[in-house]
């Protein structure tokens, strides 16, 4: 899905190794591209490129075929097992507060929360699924996403594919990274306090960090992936994911709807949007927004994933809280390997930057959080 937006943010580009990092079974995948291929192009042909270090691509294809060689691309089932497993148990523990409780005000309170944290966890869980990082078939690993993504959340896996894989491909890149593509609301980059010091465009862009924190963390779940969202699924045609999510509401409302009746579902439904839209803000922009946006400059693979990624100190509460998302900078090198072998793949990682000079910056968690801020 979106193969045909991605290969055009690589055009005349050498893609081999976003090719390699999107795809698990890469004989599978070469079986469609047979027919497709038009001719080979000469060395000496125009290219896109910019100045590579060869020694450094030829450097992380080899780091990439000692984590195959490691076994660190396999996942471990009892892992993600466990993981739905505790998303699934919150929901219920949710439920069962409210119907031996009832619906006052601390136990409603208690289940907003236990309700927003395993709609995180579910955002992290349909993640790997996007990723196909944890079935070794594709189709699995998608039917399970629509599952996670749809029932467990509401919302389209289709589309966030579509938003999601064109991140990877280009992340921080202007008009090809949906992530800083927030105008009008925000302007990222050098550029946005000169735009609201000169007016142009909308908003005072120059005070974007104080209206930040009234409508960026709590509303984006809310409103603008909710808007979004629906938008894609009428406009693609995706009927399979419409039902998936329109099951979702349906499991909540019924759930709710007899202790709080149907405005007092709605308010619940917004609580727990809410308090998640801030957990996904700050947890998916900690590790991007602090690092370089710009324009597209045509780096390899290893040196634009590096330029616009950061990680937060691994610990057993980080890594389950972002879901694994601190070691983002192995998640943006090899987006297909499962998140619990990022610990074990971090060493040849940070052996690589140090060898070519490359900035691998770790940050205490809460630094992370100011930084975005900042």
């Amino acid at each position: 899905h979106c193969g045909s937006r991605l290969i055009g943010h690589h055009g005349a580009e050498d893609a081999t190794d976003a090719f390699r990092a999107f795809h698990q079974d890469l004989d599978f995948v070469r079986k469609f591209l047979q027919p497709l291929l038009i001719g080979e192009l000469a060395p000496e042909e125009p290219s896109q490129d910019g100045p590579q270090n060869a020694q450094l691509v030829e450097d992380f294809r080899a780091l990439r075929q000692a984590a195959e060689d490691m076994k660190l691309f396999e996942a471990n089932p009892t892992f993600f097992a466990f993981l739905l497993g505790h998303i699934l148990a919150m929901e219920v523990l949710a439920w069962l507060i409210i119907y031996l409780l009832g619906p006052g005000w601390v136990p409603s309170i208690l289940a907003a929360l236990i309700l927003a944290i395993s709609q995180a966890q579910s955002w992290c869980l349909q993640h790997d699924l996007g990723h196909a990082s944890i079935f070794r078939k594709s189709r699995w690993n998608h039917v399970a996403q629509q599952f996670v993504m749809g029932q467990l959340k509401g919302f389209s896996a289709h589309w966030w594919n579509f938003r999601h894989f064109q991140h990877h491909a280009k992340p921080n890149i202007f008009h090809k990274d949906p992530d800083v593509t927030v105008a009008p609301v925000f302007l990222l980059g050098e550029s946005s306090v000169e735009y609201g010091k000169k007016k142009r465009r909308y908003l005072p862009y120059n005070h974007q960090h104080l209206y930040f924190f009234l409508i960026g963390p709590p509303l984006l779940t809310l409103v603008n992936f909710e808007v979004e969202n629906l938008a894609y699924m009428l406009v693609c045609l995706q009927w399979t994911d419409l039902l998936w999510a329109a099951s979702f509401y349906a499991r909540f409302f019924l759930s709710y709807v007899p202790f709080y009746g149907v405005t007092g579902v709605l308010l619940l439904f917004v609580a727990v949007r809410v308090l998640e839209s801030h957990w996904f803000v700050w947890i998916t922009q900690m590790n991007h927004i602090p690092k370089e946006i710009g324009r597209e400059k045509h780096r390899d693979w290893a040196s634009s994933q590096l330029a616009a990624t950061c990680n937060v100190e691994p610990s057993l509460f980080n890594d389950w809280f972002s879901g694994h998302l601190n070691f983002q900078i192995e998640h943006h090198l090899f987006p297909t390997m499962p998140r619990h072998n990022y610990r074990r793949v971090a060493p040849l990682v940070k052996a690589l930057c140090a060898k070519h000079g490359l900035s691998y910056e770790v940050k205490p968690f809460l630094t992370a959080l100011v930084d975005i801020v900042g």
